[in-house]
């Protein structure tokens, strides 16, 4: 007679073990979804041009979904075997630390923390339940046990002598391929700037001052007051520009993109956006803006997703791609994806061939594609991130 508590106990432990391996995967497929799936095809031409780019790009969530990145998967966009297939050379991987309810790109109270449950269902540590420096320090240990666990074919850039050296092996095996950490909102100081020192030593090289919300730093492109920077907010702007950490203003408020670039020193980047001339809403550039940044020596990553493009193919992408480069040249132009930004793509991170394609119909030169695959972003990161 006591076997059946036994039984029943086992029973709703194996229920509770399924839905604890299963919901985490299921909102990612849900999350990250694809236009079209692999493979992908193109010109010849373009084949044989992409094996011999170096392809750089600027934006991507993928530490958010608990996805274990050397694996294969069949979902979501990007992990370290299909970066490899794409020939993909560096992809900065960034973290959003807190999404408000209801997310939009209008307006966003800062409400709601629906990261929160995402780390409850994917049982990150405890401690970064409630606390967003936890978060990101939790999240850059895992790429860094990615890099160990891969053997030498994915290393985490710190500095321009990291990526000095691994360019360097990569001419040798272009299989290898390599990340960068950012931080998607600086409201993952959890409201003191001494923790930019805690997250530099993390790994941490790039941040954004907000995302989808306004905060003490500065005001979004999304939220509710669309404020500009704060006191504290340009006490930011120099304690990044010391520690020579690069300063991402996507997602700002226009009023925040003026003050920053009122008073940086050092180039800034837009890690991924669209443009208004080619789409036009509350969340993409302006060509005010797009000649301020490139007047800054600014990057420009130009996003993959339907509200950056206002489509769902790689033309789209390379239509936003040739409106920035005719306005304020190739130099300034980038990929910022936003892959496993939940957002559906027109592609994985194997099928960046179709932009390369896209491009060459397009009229760009074989020297203009390289620069915007990839080639400007090694630049910047060469001039710009601490010497080692």
């Amino acid at each position: 007679m006591r076997r059946r508590p036994v039984q029943i106990t086992l029973l709703v432990l194996c229920i509770v073990a399924a839905f604890l391996v299963e919901v985490p995967r299921l909102v990612d497929e849900e999350q990250n979804k694809v236009v079209k799936k692999p493979p992908y095809a193109a010109s010849e031409r373009a084949l044989n041009l992409h094996k011999e780019l170096t392809i750089a790009d600027l934006h991507a969530d993928s530490l958010l979904w608990g996805r274990d990145l050397l694996q294969r998967n069949t979902y979501g966009q990007v992990d370290i075997p299909r970066l490899a297939d794409g020939n993909v050379a560096l992809q900065v991987f960034s973290l959003p630390t807190k999404a408000p309810r209801g997310l939009n790109i209008e307006s966003n109270e800062d409400k709601g923390d629906e990261i929160f449950w995402l780390a409850m269902v994917d049982r990150w540590p405890p401690k970064t339940w409630n606390s967003l420096t936890e978060r990101a320090l939790y999240q850059a240990r895992r790429l860094h046990q990615f890099a160990q666990g891969s053997r030498g074919g994915f290393v985490v850039i710190e500095n321009s002598a990291d990526l000095s050296s691994y360019l360097e092996r990569r001419r040798l095996n272009g299989r290898l391929t390599a990340g960068l950490l950012s931080v998607e909102g600086a409201h993952a100081l959890d409201g003191k700037l001494e923790n930019l020192d805690v997250l530099y030593r993390a790994g941490y090289r790039m941040m954004s001052p907000s995302h989808f919300f306004d905060n003490d730093i500065g005001g979004s492109a999304a939220g509710v007051h669309k404020t500009g920077l704060t006191e504290k907010g340009r006490e930011w702007v120099r304690q990044m520009e010391a520690r020579r950490m690069i300063v991402d203003l996507a997602h700002a408020s226009p009023k925040t993109i003026d003050d920053v670039l009122a008073i940086a020193t050092r180039p800034v980047v837009v890690s991924h956006t669209g443009v208004k001339g080619t789409c036009n809403n509350n969340r993409n550039l302006s060509d005010d803006q797009i000649r301020a940044v490139a007047a800054n020596g600014g990057l420009i990553g130009i996003g993959y997703w339907s509200t950056a493009t206002c489509g769902t193919d790689a033309r789209a992408i390379v239509k936003a791609m040739r409106y920035v480069s005719d306005r304020v040249g190739v130099e300034h132009v980038a990929l910022g994806s936003d892959f496993d930004g939940a957002v559906t793509a027109p592609f994985d991170t194997t099928g960046l061939v179709e932009i390369t394609d896209a491009m060459l119909e397009a009229g760009y030169s074989e020297p203009e594609i390289r620069m915007i695959m990839g080639e400007n972003v090694v630049r910047f990161l060469r001039a710009n991130l601490p010497e080692k």
